[in-house]
């Protein structure tokens, strides 16, 4: 099956709106940091196919820095993330994750799309789907990510 998703900016400004209402307002961490608290839908779930991984209510956003990529071993951002800058990470070149490993959950703050891919090799014959920049928290991918592309916009 070929999947590919690109949600366009009215699509992620209705997924926000709809997180920031849809959730209670978080309490601040010990850390004095304040933890994002949402009620997240997939990015298939918002282009019209059934929802497959949404997020149980309450899940918190992945720590992940402005800049950023970052990947998460497991679903709901558990695991120590993979953390790539776009200042160190070439554009439209497939980057794979470390041999026999991959990512379940996803948040991308490079202000760039980012494709992830189910091969390692940034093959098409799997799984692939395209998230956009500046906010994109996925807690449960569709399938295991072995690598990603991040695109010039």
């Amino acid at each position: 099956m070929y999947t590919k998703t690109v949600l366009t900016g009215a699509a992620v400004t209705a997924l926000l709106l709809t997180a920031l209402t849809a959730a209670p307002a978080a309490p601040m961490a010990p850390t004095g940091r304040a933890e994002a608290v949402v009620r997240a839908v997939p990015a298939a779930a918002q282009a019209g196919a059934p929802p497959s991984g949404v997020a149980p209510p309450g899940t918190v956003l992945g720590a992940c820095g402005p800049g950023r990529l970052c990947l998460w071993p497991k679903p709901d951002f558990k695991g120590r993330p993979w953390t790539h800058e776009l200042a160190t990470t070439d554009i439209d070149s497939c980057v794979a994750l470390p041999p026999g490993t991959s990512a379940q959950s996803l948040a991308n703050r490079t202000g760039r799309p980012v494709t992830t891919y189910q091969s390692a090799e940034c093959g098409e014959t799997g799984e692939f789907e395209t998230y956009p920049g500046r906010g994109t928290w996925v807690p449960q991918t569709a399938y295991e990510v072995r690598a990603f592309k991040l695109w010039e916009r």
